[in-house]
Formats: C-alpha cells, structure tokens, sequence
C-alpha cells in the first residue's frame, strides 16, 4: 500500500466513521487523487464521485465558479480552488444531496508557467470545503510533472486529515 492510499484509507475511514460522503475536483491531478481514493477497498462507503474539470471553462459550466473570477485571476488562484471544491459537492449529489465534503486541486504541473496567467510550474492550490465551512492551501512545489502532481494528491489528503477533527460540529472540520 502506497503512502498516498494509506492516507486515502484514514480519510475514507475518518468520513464513513461519521456518514459523511467526499467527492473531488480535479484540474492539476487529472483524476489522480479520485483514484487514489477508490484504489482502498470499500471506497464506495463514502466516495461519491469526481469531476475532472481540466479546461477553465468546465470550471465554470460544471463547478460553478464564477466566470469573472476566472477571467480576472485565472484558474490557479485561491478561490477558484475553494469554488471548485464547494461546487464539486453539488455536481456529486447523489439523490439530490450534496456530497459533505469537497476537495479540489488546480495548479500548474509544468514543465511551462501557465499560458493564462504566467505562473511558474509548482504552483498549486488545494481547497475543501464541508456545509458553511471550507479551507485552501498554497503549495510551491518542485520537480517533474509527474512528481508535482503526485505531491499534491499526497498534500491533498494530508490538507484534508489536518481539517479533520472532532469539534462536536455536523461537518466535523474546524475552520480555517
């Protein structure tokens, strides 16, 4: 078991322990971190599904994320990442209910900064968000392609175990 499924085993564990469902938005990772997920047996339980949203404009069509928004910062900024992560958990409901917690990733994977907005490879954002609750982190990464999009699912999970917690709220994530 890979590091990354250990840490998509605690989160699957952590969300049906409490009835919670988790879908994903994906931009950088391209369906990585979904796989990651549904790599751990009974990911089912919990995992209700992802968008790969790796044209800007499915961002908005599909996630919801604002269009001025994007034009005016692209898609690799803070709150792209934290739309996409609140807009996933309604493109996932199942039987009209949101999924509970979303987890996004957009960011440049290189080798070339990004054609829109100029910003260097290594450069990404993750974001979740729960009911009325949600969080975004910025990493600067290094390496190929393939070890920055690899790094971020990790950071991904990581972002989300590091939310997670048992502060008596229905979401279950303190905020950040």
């Amino acid at each position: 078991m890979s590091q990354e499924t250990g840490l998509a085993a605690t989160v699957l564990e952590w969300c049906a322990g409490r009835s919670l469902t988790l879908a994903t938005a994906e931009s950088l990772t391209g369906g990585m971190l979904a796989a990651e997920l549904v790599a751990v047996p009974g990911a089912s339980r919990v995992f209700s599904g992802g968008v790969i949203a790796y044209d800007t404009a499915l961002k908005h069509s599909v996630l919801r994320v604002n269009e001025r928004l994007l034009a005016e910062h692209g898609p690799v900024h803070r709150d792209v990442a934290l739309a996409m992560a609140e807009g996933v958990r309604h493109a996932c409901a199942v039987r009209g209910v949101p999924a509970s917690l979303g987890l996004a990733t957009t960011g440049v994977a290189g080798p070339d900064p990004d054609a829109q907005t100029g910003q260097a490879a290594g450069t990404v954002w993750i974001a979740w968000a729960a009911e009325g609750r949600a969080g975004a982190e910025q990493l600067m990464l290094t390496g190929s392609r393939s070890e920055i999009r690899e790094e971020t699912v990790q950071a991904a999970l990581r972002l989300l175990l590091l939310n997670l917690s048992d502060d008596g709220s229905d979401s279950g994530f303190s905020r950040e």
